[in-house]
């Protein structure tokens, strides 16, 4: 894919000093895109996963949720010294398997840890309104859903759309509304957006503007107020929030590695579920890119915008003790990695 794009000269020092690449997922284009840097320049890496939403890092392995199925990609950063052009990448992932879900409108994704310390992926299932697990015996596993939602019903009642992860479990879920209708959050989205508790499902702060990306980092909680575009700091006890930073994108996808907030920025469309919101007035000055946060003063350090090709961005992740990333797409589409056994 061809996408055009701009950086800050900040960009490659910030990502080469937190020995960290980042990948991005983009709905609209259906692509998983691996942003590193080589030889002191940011490199791109754009690979094709339809409808490529949520995406979740573990240790070895990564998880993207796309049209229908969770795609899984194995970590053969043994093959990366071997790809060309020589030196560029350091680590690799290959698709090795993938789960069919269905339609259930997968939004973020995280890998956790079970009761006997394995990896466990827990999913963001906006269409059921609830978290749930998977089972190659079912679409999905339904896990916890928030209380006022009586019963499991594909009709996205409440837009359930993050999840922050804290020791191994979800802790908290951004929800565009507290509704037990269909599609009952599209009523009043500008001012209803919640962050819950989970697994009370007790209201930990309300009334902000279609919230996304609910991170736990550092003994604190973050989330970004989409429809302002900001990333906000919450207090857990009170429910008060302060800004860290205001950015010029709708404010989707967040990660937090070593101090500094990676956070994606989106063009909005005119559209029934973006109209209205507060950030829609400046339009026309909106980007699509990364804005890179220093947690401890709010300064923007770095920045990332792509001029062509991506209009909008939904998942951010870090990618920790990487320089390069090289990434094996969905099967067929013509730039896949091969992976044989060695010749006896």
């Amino acid at each position: 894919m061809e996408a055009g794009f701009t950086h800050s000269a900040s960009l490659p020092d910030v990502l080469g000093g937190s020995g960290a690449s980042l990948l991005v997922s983009t709905y609209q284009a259906g692509q998983l895109v691996a942003v590193g840097v080589d030889d002191g320049k940011v490199a791109f890496d754009f690979h094709r996963f339809d409808q490529a939403m949520g995406v979740a890092v573990g240790q070895d392995r990564l998880a993207v949720g796309a049209k229908g199925q969770v795609w899984f990609l194995d970590d053969h950063s043994e093959l990366a010294p071997q790809l060309e052009p020589a030196g560029h990448f350091d680590r690799c992932f290959l698709a090795r398997s993938s789960m069919v879900t269905g339609g259930i409108q997968i939004h973020e994704m995280a890998w956790g840890v079970d009761a006997e310390g394995q990896p466990d992926l827990w999913i963001v299932n906006t269409l059921f309104s609830c978290l749930v697990g998977l089972d190659p015996a079912y679409s999905f596993v339904p896990r916890w859903r928030p209380p006022f939602i009586s019963r499991l019903a594909g009709e996205d009642r409440c837009h359930l759309n993050g999840m922050a992860m804290r020791d191994g479990a979800p802790a908290f879920v951004t929800v565009m509304a507290r509704s037990d209708t269909p599609g009952g959050w599209r009523e009043n989205k500008l001012t209803t957006g919640t962050v819950l508790h989970v697994p009370s499902g007790e209201v930990v702060t309300t009334g902000i503007s279609m919230p996304h990306s609910p991170r736990w980092y550092d003994g604190q909680l973050f989330v970004l107020d989409s429809g302002m575009g900001h990333l906000q700091r919450v207090d857990v006890q009170s429910g008060r929030r302060e800004m860290v930073a205001a950015l010029p994108g709708y404010a989707r996808g967040l990660a937090i590695h070593d101090g500094l907030a990676y956070v994606g920025l989106s063009k909005i469309r005119e559209t029934a579920v973006f109209g209205g919101v507060p950030i829609a007035e400046f339009h026309d000055q909106l980007k699509c890119g990364i804005g890179v946060i220093e947690l401890a003063t709010g300064n923007t350090v770095a920045t990332l915008e792509f001029t062509s090709g991506l209009e909008e961005i939904f998942d951010v992740q870090v990618v920790p003790d990487s320089r390069c990333v090289a990434l094996g797409s969905a099967p067929g589409d013509g730039d896949e990695i091969w992976l044989v056994p060695a010749p006896r």
